[in-house]
């Protein structure tokens, strides 16, 4: 069974990065824009990450510029924008196309696993696919959805207990 171990993506500097790394840890997958409505999610996401970083919990931040091409610069313009406006300090990654013929193979597998509101394709910036400590599409969640809505699910994955999927 294919897992999100399985992919390699571009780091920020263009070298391969091997999401091996990740094994045993609870992901948060979202790609992100930094002129976007939605950009203050960052502040709840690093929010987040600062609580549960430690129980083993990592987001994978994808810059991506498709939607009304919400994410110009190059990665040392991001990179300035979201440690100085968010303070983000969350694994980073290269620039990538979430829908049509150029999809980045990690997104393609993960719509594979989980639609959402247009099905396979990724509706808008700010789409979070949570991902279990094997590897696997736990559940995916709109772009509007508050990273804080995600915590409920993200202790009951770092503290294994039942997810309840009936919120």
């Amino acid at each position: 069974m294919t897992s999100i171990y399985d992919f390699s993506v571009k780091g920020q500097d263009g070298t391969d990065c091997s999401l091996e790394q990740y094994q045993g840890k609870v992901l948060l997958v979202v790609n992100t824009a930094t002129k976007c409505g939605l950009t203050p999610q960052y502040q709840a996401l690093q929010e987040l990450y600062d609580t549960y970083r430690e129980q083993g919990f990592e987001i994978l931040d994808f810059p991506c510029n498709q939607f009304l091409h919400q994410a110009p610069g190059d990665a040392t313009e991001i990179n300035a924008f979201c440690s100085l406006t968010y303070r983000t300090t969350f694994p980073r990654f290269a620039k990538i196309k979430v829908n049509g013929k150029k999809t980045e193979p990690l997104f393609t597998w993960l719509k594979e696993q989980k639609s959402g509101p247009l099905g396979k394709r990724i509706e808008w910036n700010f789409a979070k696919f949570l991902i279990d400590q094997k590897g696997q599409v736990v559940e995916r969640y709109a772009s509007k959805t508050d990273p804080k809505m995600i915590e409920k699910a993200l202790q009951q994955l770092l503290f294994q207990e039942p997810i309840d999927q009936s919120d």
